[in-house]
């Protein structure tokens, strides 16, 4: 199972292997609090795309295109980590304070899940 949740939330033994998707390390968290197993910036949107989208509402359809463009250059990763969630769960960390419109919704979704 692959589920995603914003790192600020407590870490729960249910998350399994922690993996942070953001490209920025999140404002205010430090490294005994993430407990983070991984940090997968690689897979996070571009800098150029993240700024062009600006966590609007408006901008999240162009986003999200965007974005999965960019993840057909990441399979080996991607396929990495549907891997890791047959044998585990699997939690995809992220810092944007919408949970609804975000990256890591759309990865999810590129991940099958």
């Amino acid at each position: 199972m692959i589920q995603i949740k914003r790192i600020y939330e407590q870490p729960e033994t249910q998350d399994g292997y922690r993996i942070l998707v953001d490209r920025l390390w999140p404002r205010g968290m430090t490294k005994e609090r993430a407990h983070l197993d991984e940090w997968a910036k690689e897979i996070a949107p571009s800098d150029a795309l993240r700024k062009a989208f600006g966590h609007k509402m408006e901008n999240f359809g162009e986003f999200t295109r965007k974005y999965k463009a960019e993840l057909k250059d990441k399979a080996e990763e991607l396929q990495r980590i549907r891997e890791l969630a047959e044998k585990q769960n699997v939690t995809l960390l992220y810092a944007a304070k919408n949970t609804e419109v975000n990256h890591a919704r759309v990865l999810l979704n590129v991940l099958g899940y």
